[in-house]
């Protein structure tokens, strides 16, 4: 804190304190957040203490030009952050200079007006066949209720079945999978509507957690239910798949929402077009979809060596 005394004007101080509890108490940051945010505005006094030949006060704040924060930026850039790290700072000075602006006290305009950098594409990290097979097994569930393990097997077989989002398996009722149907109806991002292909393989997961659920499943009521009987948490779901990490030793990267990308990355893989990938995952644009190409290059290769008539 002494430190801090020395690089900014103590009113400074104070608003970056008060600022930094409104952020935890109002609007309820979690603690990471907050600590990045303290990290983040301490490292641009710091830098604006030799930028400016002296602590910096709230009237230098409010003077503040576009190319002032484009040169902390460059400042970090030098000192070995990436872009990530570059948009949080940037992220975090907008939040301090939007508070003080509310106050009368500064103009945020000046880094409002700065690009943020452009953020590197992550790939998706699917599950290899083997690892996704192992996760939707029914003898991979550990829970002691057998209801409960089948219905975590009937959930995880949806999105790696049919490429759901969890929140979208969740939003299911039980007249959305029934005996007998082919396909389900999808209402994702957007509110975009899909048909997605529904396998048998999906449907008996579904139909024998119904046969063990021992709550009644009202035709339009949440079709998953948690152990209390109100609808499922995707929290429940996410906890068991670090469970399955553990016993199965599988990476960090084997989420739920990993088995989503194994949905598409697996019908890639098999010779599917990537626009009917694109419509069965929900994607407005294809341009989403096109990420599941960096995934699998080497199949995509391995095709084109195969199937062109030049190759």
């Amino acid at each position: 804190m002494n430190e801090l005394l020395i690089i900014a004007d103590p009113e400074l101080m104070a608003e970056r304190s008060r600022w930094l509890d409104t952020l935890g108490q109002e609007r309820r940051l979690s603690a990471h957040t907050l600590d990045a945010y303290e990290r983040d505005t301490r490292q641009f006094l710091t830098f604006l203490t030799g930028h400016l030949g002296g602590p910096a006060t709230i009237k230098d704040i409010h003077a503040l030009r576009p190319a002032d924060f484009r040169g902390f930026l460059a400042a970090r850039r030098k000192d070995g952050a990436g872009a990530r790290s570059l948009g949080r700072n940037l992220a975090g000075l907008r939040s301090l200079l939007r508070y003080l602006e509310k106050k009368g006290l500064v103009n945020a305009a000046g880094a409002g007006a700065v690009r943020s950098p452009k953020q590197p594409k992550s790939l998706p990290k699917p599950l290899s066949d083997t690892q996704a097979i192992t996760v939707v097994s029914d003898e991979a569930q550990m829970h002691d209720e057998p209801w409960i393990a089948a219905r975590d097997t009937a959930v995880l077989t949806l999105l790696y079945g049919c490429g759901l989002r969890i929140s979208e398996a969740l939003d299911l009722t039980p007249e959305d999978v029934h005996p007998g149907a082919t396909a389900l109806r999808i209402t994702g991002k957007g509110n975009k509507t899909r048909l997605v292909p529904l396998l048998p393989i999906v449907v008996e997961a579904v139909e024998k957690y119904r046969a063990l659920c021992p709550y009644h499943l009202d035709a339009d009521a949440p079709l998953f239910r948690g152990a209390r009987g109100g609808k499922l948490h995707a929290g429940l779901i996410q906890r068991g798949m670090q469970k399955l990490r553990s016993a199965f030793g599988l990476p960090d990267t084997a989420t739920p929402h990993a088995l989503r990308h194994s949905f598409a990355t697996h019908l890639l893989a098999g010779g599917g077009d990537l626009r009917t990938i694109q419509e069965l995952l929900g994607h407005a644009s294809l341009s989403t979809t096109q990420v599941y190409t960096g995934v699998d290059s080497s199949r995509l290769l391995e095709v084109y060596d195969r199937a062109h008539p030049r190759a």
